[in-house]
């Protein structure tokens, strides 16, 4: 016994492992597309390809300050003083949101999950090399303790970005939990002994009581140690997850620009209950509309849940502790949803999180 804690130790940086148990799930009525229609290519695409139209635009005056929000300078360091109305679903689920795409959902039966939960920066290297390229650092969110962390019994990915997946959380919350992710992501994961779905679009898989399902977002994925340098581009797919359980469902967009895709979930799965749509990382001064043809502005998030049929619209991305990549500011795209939400006289319900702050809905 003392000669394997021994080979364990003097070899950790060689790796001690323990294969993880990775399951495909891709049915029937599962759904991929490759670049160039050639599954050997293993490069994915997007369902609807080329150039979006939009249904609307913000063209002037679309950062206007607000009575609800109020901020250290405009736009910037801002808390949301509203009253919320929170519309009487009864779904018995709570959603605390930890930050930029980072969610912790309670379900009615106990069950507790966390959606791309990055609680830091960008995993190192590319942390420090961005941080003197870009300076792309964020002030690091409040995050539930490790008990609760290392309690959760799924976790689910949306895409490989950095700012969605970082190996540091892995290891807080450990091999426990249930894992699921796009197809081809497994492989970044270091070999612990997780248990790991490997999804296809409009895939289902059942855990803890309820549906998980991967449905399509309008985005790409790319992992490299140098920043700018994407080798490996479009090699694990993207998308957004459906989660189901006593009828009540909720959605979470993943980072996406807008595209039909969306009356294709809502024609899959039914009217959604709750709605987590991001409404940041759409401006570029130079790349603007290649930033929105992946990001969703806050008009096309108010689109987006339209044909969704939400019944609630949870908006992220903005935020104190964001990165502000492809924003004016920290919550100019918050102005942003709150003007277009009023111009547009939107019925889809909105409910406005500050970073940390829960919702039982």
């Amino acid at each position: 016994m003392k000669f394997v804690v021994f080979f364990c130790v003097f070899f950790v940086m060689l790796g001690c492992t323990t294969a993880n148990n990775v399951n495909k799930v891709a049915q029937a009525h599962s759904l991929v597309k490759y670049k160039n229609d050639l599954v050997t290519d293993k490069r994915f695409a997007n369902i609807y390809s080329g150039k979006q139209s939009y249904p609307t635009t913000c063209r002037e005056n679309c950062y206007p300050s607000s009575a609800v929000v109020t901020c250290e300078t405009p736009a910037e360091n801002c808390q949301f003083i509203g009253d919320n109305k929170s519309p009487s679903l009864a779904t018995g689920i709570s959603i605390r949101w930890l930050g930029h795409a980072s969610f912790y959902i309670t379900m009615p039966n106990g069950s507790s999950l966390l959606l791309d939960p990055v609680s830091q920066q960008f995993d190192w290297p590319v942390n420090w090399a961005f941080r003197l390229s870009a300076g792309f650092n964020r002030n690091e969110p409040l995050w539930p303790d490790k008990q609760k962390i290392a309690a959760v019994d799924a976790v689910l990915y949306s895409h490989i970005h950095y700012d969605h997946f970082n190996k540091d959380d892995i290891d807080k919350i450990g091999s426990n939990a249930e894992y699921f992710v796009p197809l081809g992501f497994a492989e970044h994961f270091p070999k612990q002994g997780f248990n790991i779905n490997e999804m296809t679009w409009f895939s289902t898989k059942k855990s803890n009581g309820f549906d998980i399902s991967f449905v399509p977002a309008h985005h790409f994925s790319s992992r490299t140690w140098v920043p700018y340098l994407y080798e490996d581009n479009d090699a694990t797919l993207w998308g957004g997850w459906v989660i189901e359980q006593q009828g009540k469902r909720i959605f979470f967009a993943g980072d996406t620009g807008y595209s039909p895709h969306f009356k294709d979930i809502q024609q899959a799965y039914g009217d959604m209950d709750i709605c987590l749509i991001p409404i940041a990382s759409y401006y570029h001064k130079e790349h603007g509309n290649w930033y929105r043809n992946v990001h969703t502005t806050p008009e096309d998030a108010l689109a987006a849940a339209s044909e969704l049929k939400c019944k609630v619209m949870i908006p992220w991305g903005y935020g104190n502790s964001s990165w502000k990549m492809g924003d004016h500011s920290s919550h100019s795209p918050l102005l942003r949803l709150l003007k277009m939400h009023k111009d547009q006289q939107s019925t889809i319900p909105l409910y406005i999180l500050n970073e940390g702050e829960e919702v039982d809905l």
